[in-house]
C-alpha cells in the first residue's frame, strides 16, 4: 500500500510527467545516464529498476529480465506500451515484492525522493542473490541551487522537496542496510548538449580534481555484505606460469600447502631454454596422486599462460603463484580465507607494505609500481597499490563472466595482470589487497626487462583511461 507521503508524489508525477518527458535539461541527462549505465551493465543480465519512469533505461540496457517499478501509473502504462518486452509494476518500492533475484539492481534519481532510504533499501535485500549489484545515481548536494533555477526557467522537470543526501550518507545507509559500497564515482560536469564543450567537459574535466567535486550525479556500487563460505568445502587451483625455472619446481611443490576440499596444481610451461619441462615432468612422476598436471603454451608472454591455465582449471578459486617463488607458498591460504571469508572477490597481492629481502626488486621498479599504484587506483576507483605482483586470487565463476566479456578491452596485455585488474573493475567486483613479503629470486634470471615493459604499462595507462575513464 502507498503511504500519504509516497501518494502525493505519484499523483504529482502523473500531472507533471509530459513536461518531465519534453524538459530540454531532462532529455538531455538522461541520455547521459543512459550511456553511463551501458558502459557500467553489460547487456544479457536480469535487472530490476525501482523508480523506472518510462522505462527507457531499463530498456536501453537490453536485460535478459527487466522489470521496472514506479508508483506512477501513467509512467507505467506508457512504458508497458512502449516496452511490451519488459515487466512494468505500479507499487511502492518500500513494501513491493517482486519475489525473484537479479544481478543488477538500478535506483536511478530515486533516493533522492522516496521517503525512507533505509527502508526501501532493505526491501530490496531479499531481490539479492550474492553477484548483485546495487548501482545508485544520485543528484550533489553542490547542484541544489543551480538545479532550482533550472526548474524556475522550465529546462528541468518540476520536482517537489527533495533529500539531498552526501556521498557518506548513502555509504551509511547502505551499511545500515546489509550493502557495502565497492566504489563511487562523479559524472556529468555539463547536463546540456553544447556541441564540443559538453563532451570534452563530461569525458575528461569531471573526473578530475577539484571538478570532481561539482559533478552533477554521484554513482554508488554496492554489494550485499558476504556470508561467509567453509574453505574445506571448496577446491583450489593454482595456476604457476613457468619459463626458465627449473631450480624452483620440486621445492616448489614441496611448500605449496593444502588448499580447501581439493588443490589442484597446474603448470604452463612456455618455451624454456633449460630444462623446465622435464623437472615438472619428474615431480608429476614421484607425485601420481598430486593432482599436478602440465601444459605446454602456444602462444607469448605470462598472459597468454595464465589464461590457458584458468582454462583448464577445474578449482572454485582460481590461484596465480609466480613459479619463482618471490611469494613465499606458505602465504597461499591467507589469500584463499580473504576469498572464502568475503573480504573481496578479487584478492591482489601487494609486495610495497613491507620491507623487501635485498635486491628482491630493483629501486626503479619500485618507483615505477608506486606511480602505477597511483595511476590505476584512479582509473580503477578502487585501491590498487600493486598492479605487477604476480600473485592473485578469483572465484572461477567471475573468471568465466570475465573472459565472455574480454571483447571490451581486446588481447591488450601481454603480462596477465591487468587483463584480471581491468576485468574485475569492470565488473564491479570488490578488489582487496593483500600485502605480502616479497622475497628475492634465488634461480635464474627474471623474465622481465623493466624499461621495455614500464614503457609498455605506461601505454596500458593511456588505453585504460580511454576504456575505463573518460567514456
Amino acid at each position: 500500500m502507498i503511504s500519504k507521503y509516497n501518494s502525493e508524489r505519484a499523483a504529482f508525477w502523473e500531472m507533471n510527467a509530459e513536461k518531465f518527458s519534453r524538459s530540454i535539461f531532462s532529455k538531455s541527462y538522461h541520455e547521459l545516464l543512459c550511456h553511463y549505465y551501458r558502459f557500467l551493465v553489460p547487456p544479457g543480465l536480469r535487472i530490476l529498476e525501482i523508480g523506472c519512469g518510462e522505462g527507457d533505461l531499463l530498456h536501453s540496457l537490453r536485460p535478459i529480465r527487466g522489470i521496472g517499478i514506479d508508483f506512477s501509473a501513467k509512467m507505467v502504462r506508457k512504458a508497458s506500451c512502449r516496452y511490451p518486452d519488459l515487466e512494468f509494476i505500479c507499487a511502492d518500492a518500500h513494501s513491493v515484492d517482486v519475489n525473484e533475484q537479479f544481478d543488477i539492481i538500478i535506483l536511478s534519481d530515486i533516493l533522492n525522493d522516496c521517503e525512507d532510504v533505509q527502508e526501501l533499501l532493505m526491501n530490496i535485500r531479499k531481490n539479492c542473490h550474492d553477484q548483485t549489484r546495487i548501482i545508485i545515481n544520485y543528484f550533489n548536494n553542490a547542484w541544489r541551487i543551480p538545479l532550482t533555477l533550472a526548474r524556475r526557467l522550465k529546462l528541468a522537470r518540476p520536482i517537489l522537496e527533495q533529500n539531498w543526501l552526501a556521498p557518506q550518507d548513502i555509504k551509511n545507509l547502505l551499511s545500515l542496510s546489509g550493502f557495502e559500497e565497492i566504489s563511487n564515482k562523479s559524472f556529468v560536469a555539463l547536463p546540456v548538449k553544447i556541441p564540443f564543450l559538453a563532451n570534452f567537459l563530461n569525458r575528461f574535466v569531471v573526473h578530475v580534481f577539484p571538478f570532481n567535486l561539482f559533478a552533477l550525479t554521484n554513482f554508488s556500487i554496492s554489494r550485499p555484505v558476504p556470508e561467509k563460505k567453509k574453505t574445506e568445502e571448496l577446491t583450489v587451483s593454482v595456476i604457476i606460469a613457468a619459463r626458465n625455472e627449473a631450480g624452483h619446481i620440486e621445492e616448489l611443490l614441496a611448500r605449496i600447502p593444502p588448499l580447501g576440499r581439493k588443490t589442484e596444481v597446474i603448470f604452463v610451461e612456455g618455451g624454456s631454454s633449460d630444462n623446465t619441462p622435464e623437472a615438472i615432468e619428474q615431480a608429476i612422476h614421484i607425485r601420481p596422486a598430486g593432482n599436478i598436471s602440465l601444459y605446454r603454451q602456444q602462444g607469448k608472454g605470462k598472459g597468454d599462460a595464465v589464461r590457458l591455465g584458468f582454462e583448464k582449471a577445474t578449482g572454485d578459486i582460481l590461484l596465480i603463484l609466480d613459479a619463482d617463488m618471490t611469494v613465499r607458498p606458505e602465504d597461499l591460504p591467507r589469500f584463499v580465507q580473504a576469498i572464502t571469508d568475503g573480504k573481496g572477490e578479487f584478492i591482489n597481492g601487494v609486495r610495497l607494505v613491507y620491507p623487501m629481502q635485498d635486491e628482491a626488486m630493483r629501486f626503479f621498479n619500485i618507483l615505477g609500481n608506486k606511480f602505477f599504484s597511483f595511476a590505476f587506483s584512479w582509473l580503477l576507483n578502487q585501491q590498487i597499490k600493486d598492479t605487477l605482483c604476480g600473485t592473485k586470487v578469483m572465484w572461477r565463476k567471475d573468471y568465466e563472466v570475465l573472459a565472455k566479456n574480454r571483447y571490451y578491452f581486446g588481447d591488450f596485455d601481454p603480462f596477465g595482470d591487468f587483463d584480471l585488474i581491468f576485468g574485475a573493475a569492470k565488473m564491479n567486483l570488490k578488489i582487496i589487497d593483500l600485502p605480502i613479503r616479497y622475497q628475492a629470486r634465488r634461480y635464474g634470471k627474471t623474465n622481465i626487462s623493466r624499461w621495455r615493459n614500464g614503457w609498455t604499462l605506461l601505454k596500458m595507462v593511456l588505453f585504460a583511461s580511454r576504456k575505463i575513464k573518460f567514456i
